[in-house]
């Protein structure tokens, strides 16, 4: 039988959930929110409504976690709890010992814990990491995750929010974590959430540059990497990804024509709920998703910005 799924808050991204468990082999149970409105998205597609996601519980095997970031770990602690399969959108928890609790859990009942990191699943990011083998030695990284947020998010600043995203990508294209962490926020709409943020990732031999904010005139999710072979740029909401065969040497350097890679763009949202369901139904529950190191180290550069000096990362 199919796996039975439901969706944990409404929003405008759990919407896209919804629309995407209604069209992929599984069992879209219902949706729970505490907003009534949310009724009618259930309404549309003929499944339930819950206003409390305890009630919801009980129908489903497993169920997509999309409440705000404030909210994962209660939430997610209950769902464990209650023995569901969980995918809970990034980041796992605002806390590490409170992510590491969380995988704890799925670990003893056996449980899928699945982070919703969704550029995992984008085409572009998985063929830039075949890429790396061209490119020699990395000489530096850049990134951006960029854009206007109108009103920016009340739960989190851009680090948990956007750099969350930057992070898990190069974890997952370098298959590393950086030694050290500097960074430098400012917090001009309030005290409590950064809007903007510059991030350094010390890796030892090669550093990361990440730019976040949501003040940026453009939506740009971008990357490039400068090896000693190739220099490398990716575009992550277009999918494109471009190669540039250029060797700098002390005395001269070699330039060839820059090559357009062809990628089967897909939408990574569908590709990681797919994932989701076919994990949660064949019982592959080891727990070992939602590794708390993304959550780590975003607590490293809020340290790092209040402190301003660089903080070393724990193995």
């Amino acid at each position: 039988m199919p796996v039975r799924v439901g969706v944990i808050g409404a929003g405008r991204w759990g919407e896209n959930h919804v629309r995407i468990y209604s069209d992929i082999p599984c069992e879209l149970v219902g949706i729970a929110d505490i907003d009534p409105k949310a009724k009618r998205l259930a309404d549309d597609f003929g499944i339930r409504y819950f206003r409390e996601f305890k009630q919801l519980l009980p129908h489903v095997d497993a169920v997509s976690v999309v409440v705000p970031t404030n909210l994962h770990y209660r939430v997610v602690k209950e769902c464990l709890e209650s023995g569901k399969h969980v995918l809970i959108e990034k980041p796992i928890t605002l806390e590490s010992g409170q992510a590491s609790e969380l995988i704890a859990i799925a670990r003893r009942k056996g449980l899928v814990l699945m982070v919703g990191y969704l550029f995992r699943f984008n085409a572009c990011v998985r063929e830039l990491k075949r890429q790396l083998e061209n490119i020699g030695d990395i000489n530096y990284i850049t990134a951006r995750y960029v854009h206007s947020h109108k009103p920016p998010r009340s739960d989190c600043g851009v680090i948990f929010n956007f750099a969350t995203h930057l992070i898990d990508i190069l974890n997952f294209l370098l298959d590393r974590n950086p030694q050290r962490v500097f960074c430098k926020k400012i917090n001009y709409l309030s005290k409590e959430r950064e809007d903007c943020a510059v991030i350094v990732l010390d890796y030892g031999s090669f550093m990361a540059n990440l730019e976040v904010t949501w003040f940026h005139p453009l939506k740009k999710r971008d990357m490039w990497i400068i090896g000693s072979e190739e220099k490398v740029y990716a575009d992550f909401l277009e999918q494109i990804l471009v190669r540039y065969p250029i060797r700098i040497g002390k005395e001269k350097v070699v330039s060839e024509k820059e090559i357009n890679l062809e990628i089967h763009k897909n939408e990574p949202l569908r590709e990681e709920l797919l994932s989701f369901c076919q994990r949660a139904e064949s019982g592959q529950a080891d727990g070992s998703e939602g590794e708390e190191t993304i959550t780590r180290i975003c607590e490293l550069c809020l340290e790092s910005a209040k402190t301003g000096r660089e903080v070393k990362v724990r193995p």
